[in-house]
């Protein structure tokens, strides 16, 4: 078996536009480095590449183009390089990088607002300044850096060893509050009289894979952590967030060259923040979903809004690791090795006609209420986002009942990983890694596409940010389909010897 590494620095030069959040941000400094980090393993019977990047997310465009540059540079090669296609790449999350040229879509909301808002109708940004990277710059210059990442993992590789291992973590908690009504929000207030309870569990176990050089010289680590890195996601700054961190305290044990490729697992219903322990930013910040009114002082994390909470998440995943890398004891060379690249088709969430209908009257007593030569900003955005979300999913599923997801599913000796485009909800993660075959499961979310939530059913139901319609592109049928293939792929991949 032949294990490659590499990390290529994506830090701008420059401001750039942050990606993340329904308001603007530029960036004012760097907080810290960020990068994309790729590993090569391969073996005779197959190969895959992992590429982790400091991103919000990884659109099609971004991996069609960087695939593209890849099979490009491949082409004028003596020796064969990796199949495109096996290529996986995947965001961290952070919302402190950023923010490049997606796909033009008729069926976004945006869309819908560009339509329907009077061209008399002015936006104004909440922030703006000159000599910033454009969207453009931004796309190229992100799949130029992807394919040189893996180009680069792909040829360093060499005989290597790998230990998967476990390890445990509080970082990522539920993020959805539940009312005694049966009503959910995102970032709900729990210091309420009506508050039931948070709608979903939390995972602070931790996946984990090191590898090691031909002498045992420990090269690497793969984390698998069901939290996106998301502790300084309303700051002005560029950061990679705790995973900057990680890479940080490990390489103060480990050498400068030691690498961390930090996956996301199921976790589009987590956050690093307690929101029944609920700690104030140390400084304002521009969400209305995590404003309180007059929140008591909680003995509890530092603040998970800002760069102390930042590093202690970092100090208590890089403790664990290094805590577990002492025990190591059983290291592999080889082990059945498969990579098949899944194209499944969900079924679109639909809206039914009231929904629509609802939708566009509100949206235009809104429209009403700005004024028709009016102004309007992020927050207008914001309130508008839903409603124009419903008319687009409406207008779109007249000629559309399916959407295409990639998924990737890889049996390394006794180990499963399995990806996935959406930010999936925990629960889902959790079935296919009680159900799957494998030993260990690595799951690996915003992973090749970039196509919204994925909700559960009980979410659908408690509405609000990240289960409404226009959160995403599937539903909790999607995500059933999603479970069921992913676990009969592995299931199919462990029968083989």
């Amino acid at each position: 078996m032949l294990i490659g590494w590499s990390e290529i620095d994506i830090t701008p030069k420059k401001k750039i536009k942050l990606a993340g959040q329904f308001y603007e941000r530029i960036s004012e400094f760097t907080e810290s480095p960020i990068c994309v980090i790729a590993m090569a393993i391969s073996t005779e019977e197959d190969h895959a590449v992992f590429c982790a990047c400091d991103l919000e997310s990884v659109y099609p465009n971004l991996l069609a183009l960087a695939r593209q540059k890849i099979a490009q540079a491949c082409s004028g090669r003596t020796a064969p390089g990796p199949d495109p296609a096996k290529v996986m790449v995947s965001a961290t999350h952070t919302h402190t990088s950023y923010e490049y040229k997606g796909e033009d879509k008729r069926d976004s909301s945006l869309s819908v607002l560009a339509r329907v808002l009077p061209e008399s109708m002015k936006y104004v940004p909440k922030v703006a300044a000159e000599d910033v990277v454009t969207s453009e710059e931004a796309l190229e210059f992100l799949s130029e850096k992807i394919a040189e990442a893996v180009l680069t993992a792909w040829d360093s590789r060499e005989e290597a060893f790998y230990a998967n291992e476990f390890g445990r973590a509080a970082v990522g908690m539920c993020r959805r509050a539940v009312y005694d009504d049966g009503t959910a929000k995102m970032w709900g207030d729990t210091d309420h009289a009506n508050f039931d309870c948070l709608e979903g569990g939390n995972d602070s176990g931790i996946e984990l894979l090191y590898t090691f050089d031909r002498n045992k010289k420990p090269t690497g680590v793969v984390a698998n952590i069901a939290c996106p890195s998301q502790v300084l996601e309303q700051r002005s700054f560029i950061s990679s967030d705790y995973w900057g961190k990680v890479r940080q305290y490990l390489r103060e044990e480990f050498g400068p060259a030691f690498h961390v490729l930090g996956l996301c697992s199921a976790a589009g219903d987590q956050c690093p923040r307690d929101l029944i322990r609920w700690v104030e930013p140390e400084t304002p910040i521009d969400d209305p979903n995590v404003i309180r009114i007059h929140p008591l002082k909680r003995r509890a994390d530092p603040s998970m809004f800002d760069i102390k909470g930042c590093c202690r998440v970092g100090r208590r995943i890089a403790d664990e690791i290094l805590a577990v890398s002492r025990e190591i004891e059983e290291y592999h060379t080889d082990g059945i090795f498969r990579h098949r690249v899944l194209k499944l088709r969900l079924p679109l969430r639909r809206v039914t006609i009231s929904e629509y209908e609802a939708a566009k009257r509100e949206l235009d007593e809104y429209i009403k209420s700005c004024g028709a030569s009016g102004e309007f900003t992020f927050k207008d955005n914001a309130a508008m986002h839903v409603c124009a979300g419903v008319m687009a999913r409406y207008e779109h599923q007249q000629d559309t009942d399916l959407h295409d997801a990639e998924v990737h599913v890889i049996r390394l000796g006794e180990i499963a990983f399995a990806t996935n485009s959406f930010e999936l909800f925990l629960d889902y993660g959790n079935r296919i890694r009680a159900r799957s075959k494998a030993q260990q499961t690595f799951l690996i979310q915003l992973c090749c596409g970039s196509d919204g939530y994925l909700p559960t059913e009980k979410a659908e139901r408690g509405s609000h940010y990240s289960a409404y319609v226009s959160s995403g592109v599937t539903g909790h049928a999607g995500g059933d389909l999603l479970v069921r293939e992913t676990l009969e792929t592995i299931r199919t991949l462990f029968l083989e010897n």
